[in-house]
């Protein structure tokens, strides 16, 4: 894995006693560059300036008999090496093999390897990196796709489809051909208008991969060291007919455990979550990436925070994501500042506001969905150095002074938010999560500072940027959901900011303008303020911008921009031009936690205290939603039959739950069949003109509930800051 290589180096552990043999053994490697000595990120040289300028490897078998003895054998200078049939092998520009110059037997007992020629042995510092077992999961093959068309173009060409876009490499098998016969892998996530793979958006990614033949037949060809994003192959120089039974997609990807699934009927709806799932699994390939296929794939930290929890939901990433907040703090500056990228490669700016702010939010969130400490214990420190740099040069509270390269709400559209509102928003989000992160931890002096901050920081924001009739500075749609979502406005000004927020959206005929900052709070703050119709209006929304446009026009995993292909324009710049981004699926989240309801008490922490918010709504007739936490699986879902609706939960050992019904009746709402007072397990909260508040306890509950009447409303919810945050420990 991608690590800060200065810092830290992560090594593995592999029982393979059952790999020995009586007798001689050997223990061999196959080197690439890999991040270390590769090309890597948008920098069009090698990496040799940033980390090395070949590979290194370090490793040891060591060997316990059964007398108590211990033999350890480690790579030292009495190891010889030599160059293999992998000619060149590279991450962004692809693999070379020349299969003819493949060496028999050479990693096996009894292959003489007196004229190779001895490493380059050097000892280890010390005082160099920190040698640290990797602890979590491993890029592994995940799943294999199969063809679904072969267009042969001619001249031993043939244009592969997958129909998926993946992450990954090929596997490609390869009839008797003459020996060094030259095939030629060339992958690409789009086609021209012309059906030709569209490479322009790779920018220097050359994404091709060689095979030169032994001459054998039935060779296979399936390069080691490199990774391609890409639904489309291009084969040249292939000998004879290419099926689709020669070629497989081989998809790769961090193997988190799976953790979670939604499901409606819309097929619209669920091929949006089917994309949202594909974007985050060839983005999580040992660093959370931007984007699989250009020369790029670095860590942006902004795209990391706003879709955790959306990765949460799909997803076990608590090891995957504390792993990357090590890197994350190691890029940390001595004033304070974190970067815009982890590991701190090509992108040594201090980092911009909600870029540099995930430094505060991801360990926080992990905390609260894992319900473990150790990560938000180390990351503490770094923390509170984050918002006392923001502080130190802005101690007005309005964030305007160095602010790195404020992008501000990344390629939203049709609209411009003011970059200090912005600014300032995050200031006070990370001054409040700080504050919470303070009270887990015990440091109650450090509660008092900055939740005092806080409330300055929430003070200037009022004072700077809203108006009397609720009006936030800028009017977007993200300058309203920060100040609403961030819980920003007094109390009197909160129905009148929604209001604005709701005509803007109608001004835009029902409409989205956000970016990546605005998206994953668009849907959540519309239905928890009683606006769930015109969120799930913005769900079905198939015409431009929207996330069923890309869908309509083909898309198989979520794209960086909403314009990245258009009817009127075609593709956008390719300068920056990715079909595999996941940061506008950040709405993942709200399928999860308000379509299907399943979301936890704003003071719990793992799950403990469920709160489940079904709201049935839009062109849906069902939905449900299924989640591992770290007490058991959640389950919640609904479905309409006429006038009723059907609700189906269950609340794992260790939590309890409160579930609130939408209804026309909260007279008429059953519990398998029987009234809700004579339902064991279940406690009446509260009976209101539409809706049923019910207290659950670990168990499996049916629930029917006569319909409400009407455009839809979501139940509200808490708000972002909560109560006092000693609540947490």
């Amino acid at each position: 894995g991608w690590t800060e290589y200065g810092t830290r180096l992560l090594y593995q552990t592999h029982d393979v006693t059952g790999s020995l043999a009586a007798g001689e053994n050997v223990l061999a490697a196959v080197l690439a560059d890999g991040w270390y000595s590769g090309y890597v990120g948008f920098d069009p040289g090698r990496a040799a300036r940033h980390y090395g300028a070949a590979p290194r490897l370090l490793a040891q078998l060591v060997l316990d008999f059964a007398d108590g003895s211990r033999q350890v054998v480690g790579t030292d200078a009495g190891w010889r090496e030599r160059d293999g049939e992998i000619r060149y092998a590279d991450l962004l520009m692809g693999e070379y093999v020349d299969a003819r110059a493949a060496t028999p037997g050479w990693d096996r007992p009894g292959y003489d390897d007196a004229g190779w020629d001895p490493v380059r042995a050097e000892h280890l510092d010390p005082a160099g990196p920190a040698l640290v077992a990797a602890p979590d999961q491993p890029v592994r093959v995940v799943d294999e796709l199969a063809p679904v068309a072969v267009d042969a173009r001619g001249g031993g060409r043939f244009v592969v489809d997958l129909g998926q876009n993946m992450v990954g490499r090929v596997r490609l098998t390869v009839p008797a051909a003459p020996a060094g016969t030259r095939i030629e892998l060339r992958h690409a996530e789009m086609l021209t208008d012309g059906g030709e793979p569209y490479l322009a958006n790779l920018r220097s990614a050359e994404a091709t991969d060689v095979y030169r033949t032994a001459g054998a037949a039935g060779e296979v060809f399936e390069p080691r060291f490199t990774c391609h994003g890409f639904r489309y192959v291009e084969v040249r120089g292939y000998p004879g007919d290419l099926t689709a039974d020669a070629l497989r997609g081989r998809v790769l990807a961090t193997d988190t455990p799976a953790a979670g699934d939604f499901d409606c009927d819309d097929e619209t709806v669920n091929r949006l979550h089917a994309n949202i799932r594909w974007s985050q699994r060839g983005n999580l390939v040992a660093i959370p990436t931007d984007c699989p296929q250009r020369d790029e794939r670095l860590g942006w930290l902004a795209d990391a925070q706003i879709f955790l929890p959306t990765a949460c939901r799909h997803a076990d990433v608590s090891a995957f994501f504390a792993r990357w907040m090590a890197d994350v703090v190691a890029g940390q500056d001595a004033d304070g500042a974190f970067g815009d990228v982890a590991p701190r490669l090509n992108v040594h700016r201090e980092g911009a506001p909600a870029w540099g702010d995930a430094g505060v939010i991801i360990p926080w969130h992990l905390y609260r969905t894992y319900g473990d400490r150790r990560v938000l214990r180390r990351c503490y420190p770094a923390m509170r150095a984050w918002v006392e740099h923001i502080h130190r040069h802005n101690p007005d509270g309005i964030w305007r002074r160095r602010v790195g390269n404020h992008y501000g709400d990344w390629l939203q559209v049709g609209a411009r938010t003011p970059r200090d509102v912005l600014a300032t928003a995050y200031f006070a989000r990370s001054a409040a999560l700080v504050a919470r992160a303070a009270a887990v931890l015990g440091a109650d002096d450090d509660h008092r500072r900055y939740a005092g901050l806080h409330d300055e920081v929430r003070a200037a924001f009022v004072a700077a940027f809203v108006d009397a009739d609720g009006r936030v500075h800028g009017g977007t749609q993200t300058c309203y959901l920060l100040a609403l979502a961030f819980d920003l406005l007094p109390a009197h000004l909160v129905d009148a900011a929604v209001a604005h927020l709701v005509a803007d959206v109608r001004a835009h005929s029902e409409h989205l303008t956000t970016g990546f900052v605005g998206v994953p709070l668009l849907c959540p703050v519309l239905t928890d303020h009683g606006h769930a119709d015109l969120a799930y209006a913005l769900l079905h929304q198939d015409t431009y911008p929207s996330w069923a446009y890309s869908i309509a026009h083909g898309a198989t995993t979520i794209w960086e921009r909403w314009d990245g292909w258009t009817e009127r324009a075609g593709f956008q710049s390719a300068a920056m031009n990715s079909f595999n981004h996941y940061s506008l699926g950040s709405v993942g989240d709200w399928l999860f936690g308000r379509v299907a309801g399943i979301d936890q008490a704003d003071g719990s922490v793992a799950g403990r205290r469920l709160v489940l918010r079904p709201t049935p709504g839009g062109r849906l007739g069902r939905a449900s939603a299924r989640q591992a936490a770290p007490r058991g699986e959640v389950a919640c879902g609904w479905r309409r039959t006429g006038d009723t609706v059907a609700y189906d939960v269950a609340v794992p050992v260790g939590s309890t739950a409160l579930l609130h019904l939408i209804t026309g009746d909260p007279d008429g709402v059953r519990e398998a069949g029987a009234r809700i007072e004579a339902s064991p397990g279940v406690t009446l909260v509260a009976r209101e003109r539409t809706r049923v508040v019910l207290a659950l306890v670990s168990g499996s509950y049916h629930f029917t509930a006569p319909a409400a009447p009407g455009p839809v409303s979501g139940p509200a919810g808490p708000p972002a800051t909560g109560p006092d945050p000693k609540e947490y420990r």
